[in-house]
Order: C-alpha cells, then structure tokens, then sequence
C-alpha cells in the first residue's frame, strides 16, 4: 500500500471537520468531540499552505442531455425518478433495484413520458457495478438504504460517472474521505442530495440573510425530530433496514436535514467552518416500549437490543464563534419538526410553526406570521417554480432540488 505523503496527511487532517466534518454529528459517537479541535487546530498550526478541498478543482463541461441511471428505487428513489421525468434535458437511461417488478413498474413510467426504455439491472445487491461498468450514463443516482451509499458512488465515480446520493451521503470519518479522494482521482462530482436545503420556508431564510434582513448572524438551532417507530418496525420499505442501526450506533444518525440548511445561512466551508463540537445521547427507551406495546409475549422483535440514544444533543462552535444547536429524535411520540431557528443582532426566524421577529417592523417581543413576509423576501426560485414544483415530494422541495 502506497504511504501518503505528508502534505496529503496535513490536509486530511486539517479539512476534517470541513469536508468530512458536515457529517460528523452523524458518525455513530462523539469522538470528534474530543478529539477534532485539538487535531484540526494543530494540523492548521503545521501546514500555513492549506487552501480549500479538492486539490484540484475542476468543472464538468455543460451537457445539453444528462443521462442518468438510478439505483434503488423505492420510495425516495422513485418520486425522484418521477421528478426527473419532468426536467428538460434529462434521459433516465437505466434502472437498478433488487425487486426488479418495482424496477420494472418504475422504467415504465419514463416509457409513457418519454417512450424509452430504461435498461433494467436486477441480478441482485451488486448488480449496479454491471450497471456502471456497461452503461453510457453521465449520472448516477443512488437512493438506497444507508449502507449502500458509498459502494455505488465508488463504483460510479471508478467508471467515470458522476454521482449523486440520498442522504447520508457516508457515515463514517473513512467512508467521507474515500468519497473525496475519488471525486479528487477520477474527476468527477460527487453530490449528496440533502432535500432540506430547498424547502420554501429555509430558502426564504437563506434569502434574508443574504439580504442583512436578520443582521449578523450569530446562533442556529435546528435538527431532524421525527417519530419514526412505525416506520422502523415496518415489515416492509424502511423496516427492512433502518432498525438495524438504531442497535449498532449511537449518536445523530441524520444530521443534515437540520444542518444543512443552517450551514448554508452560515456560509459554512465558504467562509467559516465547523470548528469543534459536543455530543450526548440520553437512554434507549422508546424503540423497547414500542415493541412491548405492539408485540406479544416471546417476539423476536421484543428480544432487541438497542443502542441509539432517544434523543441526541450537539453543540457546535464555528471558527468565526458562532454556535449551532443540532438535535435528533426518532424513537419518541412527538409532532414533526426540525426547528430552523436562524438568529441575528436584528432578528430571527423560528420555523414549526414558521415565524419571524424583525426589530423595527415587528411588535415588540411578539411574533409575526411569516406569511407576512413572503412576498417581499420569498426565494426568487421558489417563485419561478412554484408551479412547476406543485405536487412533488415534500411540498415541492424535493423537484427544486432535483431541478438544481
């Protein structure tokens, strides 16, 4: 195995919690906790040099058609396949599922949009390597459970594809880097597909902040709060995986719904960085009683063991001081939510239910409808795809990511 030189070994270390580090809250424990300042901060210190990830930026030329091969296409995979159909300048070339009558059943929607047929890969859990090495495609699309996330980027990014994948993109510090180094090696994108970022409501935010509505920024408190118990006993869809790493992991599984979007209005690696964080999980006790509740005497199912903590708190510090609130909540009864409270020296915006207090044009320690506000500070995005977007996955956020 070849020794990394040590100019390659500074740089990992010091882009840590720049590249890797947006999934960091996500790695299953809170080693950077006590470790990432201490070993970021000293690698900053050794090499003066350090200029921003990748090495070598390059650009991919414009394309007037993309052509695209999905991988997994359940649920998220297919109402992303169905977003793709409606884009100008898209051709879904091939498909890839273990359930090749989903595979098929999907393909046959771009058949009565387009009249094409995607070329079906369904030999199995690795069929998408085949699907890599054999297809002419510009895109691959992954929307598979969580583990398979980094093989089939890998395997596209090795093939010359561009690679595109649901959340999380990786969930360990390894995992990140390898995604990196390939893009770096092979030259080609690699993005994760966070939804979040487009909702209307954080875009509006993004907006006003960009505007000086909210003045400086300086705190944001958000996180993914979302009582998945049904869901992760489900015998079918998520159920059949997503369980699994609530017995082996500890920690926020899902950081980015919240973070990302936060991390935007902080201009987070394009300006500031996440500088060190701390993190606790409370006890395991919602995934048990559900069982109890919902199982009879000798299930299986009442036999497991879980690890993830019910309810996961990070604290983080920016370079520039500013500090971020992430939380994460799946295994408790609760309303949805994932706070997105973006706060500075002239305002904030606090979201579930979405509000705005601005000093000058608000009542003074009251609240204001956001509604009062969209007019003047909605996205121009959002306002040139509304209609466009109408129908799609999560209120329309999902299609104006697609379309991005």
């Amino acid at each position: 195995m070849m020794k990394e030189s040590p100019r390659e070994i500074s740089r990992r270390s010091a882009l840590r919690l720049g590249v890797a580090g947006m999934g960091a809250a996500g790695i299953g424990n809170a080693l950077l906790a006590t470790e990432g300042r201490s070993a970021v901060s000293k690698a900053l210190r050794q090499d003066q040099e350090l200029g921003p990830a990748p090495a070598r930026p390059f650009a991919a030329d414009p394309m007037e058609v993309v052509r695209v091969g999905f991988v997994g296409v359940g649920g998220m995979g297919g109402a992303h396949v169905r977003n793709f159909i409606r884009l100008d300048g898209v051709e879904i070339r091939s498909i890839c599922d273990i359930d090749a009558d989903r595979a098929g059943e999907v393909a046959s929607w771009v058949t009565d949009a387009h009249e094409n047929r995607p070329e079906l890969y369904t030999r199995g859990e690795r069929d998408f390597e085949r699907m890599c090495a054999e297809e002419e495609l510009d895109l691959v699309f992954t929307a598979t459970p969580w583990e398979w996330h980094v093989p089939i980027c890998l395997a596209a990014m090795e093939n010359g594809k561009h690679a595109a994948t649901e959340v999380p993109a990786a969930y360990t510090v390894d995992d990140c880097w390898a995604l990196v180094e390939h893009a770096e090696r092979y030259g080609r994108h690699c993005v994760m597909m966070e939804n979040c970022n487009y909702d209307r409501p954080e875009m509006m935010v993004f907006h006003m902040a960009r505007l000086g509505v909210l003045g400086e920024v300086l705190h944001a408190e958000c996180g993914y709060l979302h009582d998945l118990r049904a869901i992760k006993f489900s015998e079918s869809g998520e159920g059949l995986w997503r369980r699994a790493h609530s017995m082996t992991r500890n920690g926020n599984l899902y950081p980015t719904h919240g973070l990302g979007p936060v991390a935007n209005v902080m201009d987070v690696n394009r300006g500031d960085r996440l500088d060190y964080l701390v993190s606790m999980s409370s006890p395991s006790r919602g995934l048990q009683e559900w069982a109890r509740e919902h199982y009879p005497e000798g299930h299986a199912k009442r036999r497991e063991r879980y690890v993830l903590g019910d309810v996961n708190v990070t604290l983080i510090r920016t370079v520039r001081g500013r500090t971020i609130y992430l939380s994460h909540d799946t295994n408790l009864p609760r309303p949805y939510s994932r706070i997105h409270l973006v706060q500075g020296t002239r305002g904030l915006f606090q979201g579930y239910p979405n509000r705005v207090h601005l000093e000058g044009s608000s009542p003074d320690h009251r609240w204001q409808d956001w509604e009062d506000l969209r007019e003047e500070y909605d996205h121009p995005l959002w306002k040139d795809l509304e209609e466009r977007s109408a129908g799609a996955g999560h209120g329309g956020m999902d299609y104006i990511e697609d379309y991005r």
